[in-house]
């Protein structure tokens, strides 16, 4: 049985086990705290500005999205490359688009790796993402409401 919901601070562990598990664009933990990115400053990001939305699958986080409504930004999209294809990385993107379109944004935007031959590439543009600019080795995409 498949359930989405609301990441609460208490699953942020498991969406870093997903995040690090990934095929494309993987990330170390270590990668991620370089970068930032650490169980504490997702937290204050979730108490904050931003929202996300998890995948389970018989107990277990699967899948995870998150958005920041102050700009506008899907910031994170990570789904296990055992349950890719299944249609979990589009409802998690859906339904953090809805939300910030909800939240008042007009356009959303995203960074994404320039090489078009990698699998996020055609998930974005299948769900209406339109490349935007290529900025210091990010491709920017936007999708507007």
């Amino acid at each position: 049985m498949r359930t989405i919901r609301p990441i609460a601070i208490s699953d942020i562990s498991e969406t870093f086990r997903v995040r690090t598990a990934t095929d494309e664009n993987r990330l170390t933990s270590a990668q991620l705290t370089a970068l930032g990115i650490t169980e504490s400053s997702v937290s204050e990001k979730l108490l904050g500005s931003y929202k996300g939305w998890l995948c389970e699958e018989q107990g277990s986080v699967v899948g995870f999205a998150i958005g920041d409504r102050s700009s506008g930004e899907m910031w994170v999209i990570a789904v296990l490359p055992t349950h890719i294809r299944r249609g979990i990385g589009g409802a998690l993107l859906e339904q953090v688009e809805t939300w910030l379109f909800s939240e008042g944004c007009s356009s959303l935007w995203l960074t994404t790796d320039v090489d078009t031959r990698l699998r996020a590439y055609s998930f974005y543009k299948e769900h209406g993402w339109r490349d935007w600019k290529i900025e210091n080795g990010l491709r920017y995409m936007k999708k507007c409401a």
